[in-house]
This record gives C-alpha cells, sequence and structure tokens, in this order.
C-alpha cells in the first residue's frame, strides 16, 4: 500500500512500505523555490526518512526546476546527510530528466552518505536497482 505522507506547492512524499521504500517527488514550481525553501525542504524530507524507516530512497528529479546555483552541498552533507545515514538507508537513487551527465555512471558512494547513490534516466531502472 502506497501512502502520500506529505505535499506542498513545491512536491510529495510517498511511503511504499511493501518495497522498504521512500520517494519524493518534486514538482516544476520549485523554479521559483529559494535556497532557504530548498534547505527547508530536505530538512522535512530528511524526517520523513527518519519516521518511516525505508532502507530505499528515490527521488524524481524530472520536473525540479530550482537553479542549481542555490544549492549548497556542503550544507546538506553536514545537515542531511548524516540524517540519512543514522535513519539506515541503504541505496538512493535520482530519476533524473534525460541529459543529465551523472545517468548511467554506476551507482557509489558519496562520501558523507554510507549508501551508494545511482542517476537514471528512466524511472523503471532506478526500480530495479533499488529493489534489484
Amino acid at each position: 500500500m502506497t501512502e502520500q505522507i506529505y505535499e506542498d506547492r513545491w512536491g510529495e512524499v510517498f511511503d511504499r512500505p511493501s518495497a522498504d521504500l521512500i520517494e519524493l517527488r518534486w514538482f516544476d514550481t520549485t523554479a521559483e523555490m529559494s535556497a532557504g525553501e530548498f534547505q527547508s525542504w530536505l530538512k522535512n524530507f530528511a524526517e520523513c526518512v527518519e519516521k518511516c524507516g525505508r532502507s530505499r530512497v528515490l527521488v524524481d528529479s524530472t520536473a525540479f526546476r530550482m537553479s542549481p546555483a542555490k544549492m549548497d552541498g556542503p550544507w546538506r552533507d553536514a545537515n542531511i546527510i548524516p540524517r540519512y545515514n543514522a535513519a539506515g538507508v541503504k541505496k538512493f537513487a535520482f530519476h533524473m530528466p534525460e541529459g543529465m551527465p551523472m545517468i548511467g555512471e554506476p551507482p557509489e558512494n558519496e562520501v558523507p552518505g554510507r549508501f551508494p547513490t545511482g542517476y537514471f534516466g528512466k524511472r523503471q531502472e532506478a526500480l530495479a536497482w533499488l529493489v534489484g
């Protein structure tokens, strides 16, 4: 059974217990998202990951539109990734828009994460890797 556990103007989060999976789907409204709003959203999503206790995470970024210039990788590494580690995440997948350079690279740990992260151009490929 799939349960939507959160939604706002930026995206929605689903818990999929039978697949041991939590999923985030970004909306195209993220084109208007500020850096602070993005950080707040990541904190909220980390809380969802902690509460659900799923070992697999899928982030659908195909409609994500915020400028990468607004992202703060070091902040995410210090404030979000340790929460995923502590929650027991074992695999993390991004479903990315066509043409993203990371698509097709072998999944690998991205320090400080203690779990492999993969980038996929097709949802089914991401799911096959996550549950495989």
